[in-house]
């Protein structure tokens, strides 16, 4: 259900905007989609699991809040995003 080492150093290398960026929005968000799609998947094994549930919850309203963010920032890159990662406005 944890993204392993490698997975997250690949999501970094595949996102970052600078040789040494590691905590650009870019990269939050595309660590906590990944984290995301874990726990959907997890969740529809395991219906009961709300304390899973819950957590999902905050990781999918801290991923709105940095979208809120980049989209008032920059929206040509907000855009770029949504659409590498595939998920919906």
């Amino acid at each position: 259900m944890t993204i392993t080492r490698e997975r997250k150093t690949e999501l970094i290398g595949e996102y970052r905007r600078a040789p040494v960026d590691t905590g650009s929005p870019e990269i939050q968000v595309a660590l906590l989609t990944t984290r995301i799609n874990a726990l959907t998947e997890h969740l529809r094994g395991h219906k009961r699991d709300h304390a899973c549930r819950r957590g999902l919850l905050m990781m999918v309203s801290r991923r709105r809040r940095l979208l809120d963010y980049l989209k008032k920032v920059d929206p040509k890159r907000y855009l770029d995003l949504i659409r590498r990662l595939e998920i919906r406005k």
